[in-house]
């Protein structure tokens, strides 16, 4: 059954019509009710089009949300081959939501690593919703220096609304764990290519995506803070969070201008939940091409390249 959004309302009845006209003939074989649903298809994909060309912040925020959208998981089963996952921070424990290990994309043996937000209750529960503890960023650290011992490129999936801010992740060092996992991508000497897939909240994803690369799904979101929470901040108002989101400049398209990202992977029409098949291919085909960009490369010039774009973040489109 598909997850409607709330402004997707009038798509919904529309679809819904086409469908129980198709249920109905399917139960009576002297019902001819074919021109009408392909007449009714015709207006959802208009009304779908119409939609989606003009999406608000907010709106690409629950975009970037959708329940069904490609998760991580997706990603590796779908890009990658003989995925070996690796588990565990060899301090503390293993944290189910972030995912990686050795893997192959294509021909080239790579570290993988993401966040995995779960895809029902049960499994969004088990992965915490994708929110990491301390050990799943020092389990990405540790991930990251097998990489940078060996040679491998890392790519990384982020797709969290944050870190996890409850008291046992405080008392083991959150803060610290995340500082040390960005600080681990700013220091390896391999390439470090990163794509937002959906939410990339805060420092918890800062701590994955400080790479020489960074893609966005057109409708995923990049924010310091969630909309909901910069209003209630600001405003002592979450229901202000339209406004937060316009405020925050979020999106693909604002980020790609201020020089925070450095291309935006197109979605399928309606987003990457209504076709991921071609929203993974698309993602699988940026990621080969930028690591492709820095074949040539030698550790200390990754090093420095990586160093030198986060030192200039914010200085392009500031004026905009």
């Amino acid at each position: 059954m598909t997850h409607y959004l709330d402004f997707e309302k009038p798509l919904a009845e529309i679809e819904g019509k086409a469908a129980e006209l198709r249920t109905m003939a399917r139960q009576n074989a002297d019902m001819d009710i074919e021109d009408e649903a392909r007449a009714l298809d015709t207006k959802a994909a208009a009304l779908l089009k119409d939609l989606y060309a003009k999406l608000t912040p907010w709106r690409k925020c629950q975009v970037a949300r959708h329940p069904e959208r490609p998760h991580c998981r997706d990603y590796i089963d779908a890009l990658f081959t003989e995925y070996t996952p690796l588990a565990g921070d060899r301090s503390f424990g293993e944290d189910a939501a972030v995912l990686g290990g050795l893997a192959r994309l294509g021909d080239r043996p790579v570290v993988v690593i993401g966040h995995e937000k779960g895809t029902d209750t049960q499994s969004r529960l088990h992965h915490n919703f994708g929110m990491a503890r301390p050990e799943g960023y020092r389990k990405a650290i540790r991930l990251m220096d097998l990489a940078d011992r060996f040679g491998l490129p890392v790519v990384t999936l982020v797709d969290t609304p944050g870190a996890y801010p409850g008291k046992g992740a405080e008392e083991r060092g959150q803060s610290e764990a995340i500082a040390r996992s960005t600080e681990k991508c700013l220091q390896i000497g391999v390439p470090l290519v990163s794509v937002i897939i959906g939410e990339g909240g805060s420092g918890g994803a800062v701590a994955f995506a400080t790479a020489n690369r960074v893609a966005m799904l057109e409708h995923s979101v990049y924010s310091v803070i969630s909309p909901e929470g910069c209003a209630s901040i600001l405003w002592k108002d979450a229901e202000k969070m339209r406004e937060a989101a316009e405020a925050l400049r979020l999106t693909a398209q604002d980020l790609l201008k201020l020089g925070v990202v450095d291309r935006v992977i197109p979605e399928p029409m309606g987003g990457a939940h209504r076709d991921a098949e071609s929203a993974i291919a698309s993602v699988g085909a940026t990621i080969s091409a930028m690591l492709g960009e820095m074949d040539a490369l030698s550790p200390k010039e990754l090093v420095a390249a990586r160093r030198k774009k986060f030192l200039a973040m914010g200085s392009k489109g500031l004026a905009a």
